[in-house]
């Protein structure tokens, strides 16, 4: 028996923004167990006082459930359909400093600063960059966001701000990140709700995985690209992740400094 692929909704959103928030903000992780690169966590904002006009993006799901083609043609779309979306970043050096759930915290508040900043000003954070780098070093960890169909001067005043989140998984690894030290301070605070397989259910946190996916994806090809002497580990086929090609590159040739030193490379 064939069990029909469950497409995400629009009712967890529906339901924040039903109890007075103004923005809903969608998240999912990508890069948690990859050897390589920076871990991200991608954010994807809706403006409640359009929630009449939201609609399910045609062919969005679990980034995981998508053939790499079609991650690729639903980008674009999913940039334009969000509200603001940003993808957050953290250094291998960083996961390694803090390991890999309080690094995917920081991922996230820097994700969410920007689109704090970006739907109240229009501008980026000084972190923020409007296309992903070709090229980036060991300790790259800035934030890649946008503003989706709307024109900047529709967005929101920061008096009418209030922030809902949804993040994938059964743990809220955003809240006690938020005023740390290590993240950069928010606008506003945002309440945390955590869905079980959010990115099959929720179509807010599926577009966040299909963004920052591709956001990745692409970085860790242009990074092997633009670095021939690291051919040997294949990135750009396994995007950082513990591939048997990079596992025994890593044992013949020892870890690069993209690496996650604390983990079991080999």
């Amino acid at each position: 028996m064939v069990v029909p692929r469950q497409a995400p909704t629009l009712d967890h959103e529906r339901a924040l923004a039903n109890k007075g928030y103004s923005l809903v903000v969608g998240f999912d992780e990508v890069g948690r167990g990859s050897l390589a690169g920076p871990a991200m966590v991608g954010a994807c904002a809706l403006l409640s006082r359009d929630a009449d006009e939201w609609t399910v993006p045609s062919g969005v799901a679990d980034s995981k459930m998508l053939t790499e083609v079609r991650r690729e043609s639903l980008l674009e779309p999913l940039k334009a359909w969000s509200a603001v979306w940003a993808v957050g970043a953290v250094s291998s050096r960083e996961v390694d400093e803090w390991g890999i759930t309080y690094a995917l915290g920081v991922a996230a508040v820097r994700a969410l600063n920007e689109i704090e900043t970006l739907v109240t000003t229009g501008g980026h954070t000084d972190l923020g960059l409007g296309e992903a780098p070709t090229d980036f070093t060991p300790d790259w960890h800035d934030t890649i966001a946008g503003l989706g169909g709307e024109e900047p001067d529709l967005r929101i005043n920061h008096a009418n701000l209030r922030v809902a989140g949804i993040l994938d998984g059964p743990n809220d690894y955003i809240t006690p990140v938020v005023n740390s030290f290590d993240a950069p301070p928010l606008l506003e605070p945002i309440a945390m709700t955590t869905v079980v397989k959010g990115d099959r259910k929720c179509a807010s946190v599926a577009a966040a995985a299909v963004i920052s996916k591709v956001t990745r994806d692409r970085m860790m090809a242009d990074l092997a690209a633009a670095h021939p002497e690291f051919e040997a580990y294949a990135w750009a086929s396994n995007k950082g992740y513990g591939s048997v090609p990079h596992r025994a590159a890593i044992a013949a040739n020892g870890a690069t400094e993209y690496h996650r030193k604390t983990w079991h490379l080999f």
